[in-house]
C-alpha cells in the first residue's frame, strides 16, 4: 500500500471505537508465536484501513516492520465466512507455488486474546488502486494495468489445488449449481423489508445453469483493490490480498463475480453510482473485451448468450454480499455509515440482472 508521504500509509485511518481492540494483548501473542527481533520495541501504533466492507483490516506499525491484521466483524455472520483460519493456511500453501501472496505471520485462534480470532500477515508495500489509480497513467499504461492483472487471474487458475495442498477446498462436480442454491439460500436469510426478492432473477438461474466448464483454484473476490501494485511499475501486480472466499471451482464463475464490479464508461448513470474502481478510466477494457482476452489465454471458449449467466449470476452473488452487509447495520450489529446505503445497491443489481435476462423491471426507481 502505497505511502502517501513518509509516515503515511495510503487508505490507514484512525480505528473506529467499535472495532478497537487491545493492542498489547496482540502485540504480546505475536511476540509469543512469532520471531519479532526485527520489528523493534514496544506496541505498533495501530491505524485502520477504510477500504472493504467484511472482514476488518488493520495497519500494525512497528519502528522497523509494518505488519497487517485481519479479523472478523462483529455481528451475525454467515455460516462459514470470516473464517481467518482457512484465511491464513490458504495463503500460506500457495506461497511456494504462486508468489502473489504476502508473507504470513501467524494465526491465532484464541478468541480470548482480541474477542475473535485473527491473522497477521507482512504488509507488501506497493500501490492499490480504488475508485481511481493513484497517479496518472497514461491509456497504453491503463491497457497494461488491465490485461497484466486479467493474467494474474489466468496465473491463480493454472495452479494445480493438489500440488498446492488445497484440494481438499474443492467439493467435487456441481460447482454451479452449488452457488446458485447457496446464494440463494444466503440472499433471502438476510433479506430486509427494502428490498426486492429477486424471485425472477433466481428462478432464471435456476433454469438456465450451465455445467461446470472446468475445476480450479479461484480467489472469488478477484478485483482492482484487492491487487497491490509496484511503485516502480504501476502496471505490474506484486501481491494479490483477501483470500477469504477463495475454494475450488469453476473459473468462469469466478470471471463472471469479478466483472459484477466492473462499471464501463458507457454504463448509464444508475450503474456509474456503483463504481468502486477505475473501470471507467481511457484505455481500460470493455467487459466483453475482458471475456474475450481472458477466454484467449485461458483457452477457454464462451458465446457472449452463454456468457449472460455468468454476468447474471455475478450481480446476484454481489447483491448478496451487500445485502448480508446491510443487514448487519439494519438490525444494529454495526453502527458504520458507510453500509447505510447498500439497500440501493442490491435494488440497481435487481434491475441490472432483470433487464439482462429480458423480465420485467421491479420499479425500485
Amino acid at each position: 500500500m502505497a505511502d502517501d508521504k513518509p509516515g503515511e500509509v495510503a487508505g490507514a485511518r484512525p480505528v473506529r471505537d467499535e472495532d478497537a481492540f487491545d493492542v498489547v494483548a496482540v502485540d504480546a501473542w505475536l511476540r509469543a508465536h512469532a520471531d519479532g527481533e526485527a520489528w523493534g520495541t514496544g506496541v505498533p501504533d495501530v491505524r485502520q484501513f477504510s477500504g472493504g466492507a467484511s472482514n476488518l483490516t488493520y495497519l500494525l506499525r512497528y519502528p522497523a516492520r509494518d505488519l497487517i491484521l485481519r479479523r472478523p466483524p462483529a455481528g451475525t455472520k454467515a455460516k462459514g465466512a470470516h473464517d481467518m483460519g482457512r484465511e491464513f493456511r490458504i495463503q500460506s500453501a500457495l506461497a511456494p507455488v504462486f508468489p502473489y501472496v504476502a508473507p504470513m505471520v501467524g494465526h491465532c485462534s484464541d478468541e480470548s486474546v482480541i474477542g475473535s480470532e485473527f491473522y497477521v500477515m507482512e504488509r507488501v508495500v506497493g500501490s492499490i488502486p480504488r475508485m481511481d489509480f493513484t497517479r496518472p497513467l497514461t491509456e497504453s499504461q491503463v491497457r497494461d494495468v488491465c490485461t497484466n492483472t486479467l493474467d494474474l487471474l489466468v496465473a491463480l487458475h493454472a495452479v494445480d489445488p493438489a500440488a498446492a495442498g488445497l484440494g481438499s477446498l474443492g467439493k467435487g462436480d456441481g460447482y454451479v449449481a452449488r452457488q446458485v442454491s447457496g446464494w440463494t439460500e444466503r440472499y433471502r436469510k438476510a433479506i430486509t423489508p427494502n428490498v426486492g426478492d429477486w424471485a425472477p432473477v433466481i428462478a432464471w438461474l435456476e433454469a438456465n445453469q450451465p455445467a461446470d466448464v472446468a475445476e480450479c483454484l479461484i480467489h472469488n473476490d478477484f478485483r482492482f483493490d484487492n491487487v497491490v501494485y509496484d511503485d516502480a511499475d504501476p502496471t505490474r501486480p506484486i501481491a494479490l490480498l483477501d483470500w477469504e472466499l477463495a475454494t475450488v471451482g469453476d473459473p468462469l464463475m469466478d470471471l463472471g463475480s469479478s466483472l459484477a464490479y466492473w462499471i464501463e464508461a458507457g454504463d448509464d448513470d444508475a450503474m456509474q453510482l456503483l463504481r468502486m474502481q477505475p473501470t471507467t478510466t481511457p484505455g481500460m477494457l470493455t467487459r466483453a473485451e475482458v471475456v474475450a482476452y481472458y477466454c484467449e489465454r485461458a483457452g477457454l471458449s464462451v458465446t457472449p448468450e452463454q456468457w449472460t449467466f455468468y454476468e447474471v449470476f455475478g450481480l446476484f452473488r454481489l447483491a448478496g454480499i451487500a445485502q448480508q452487509i446491510y443487514y448487519r447495520f439494519h438490525h444494529g450489529q454495526t453502527t458504520n455509515k458507510r453500509f447505510e446505503p447498500f439497500w440501493m445497491m442490491v435494488n440497481l443489481l435487481e434491475e441490472r440482472s432483470r433487464a439482462l435476462i429480458g423480465a420485467e423491471p421491479a420499479g425500485h426507481f
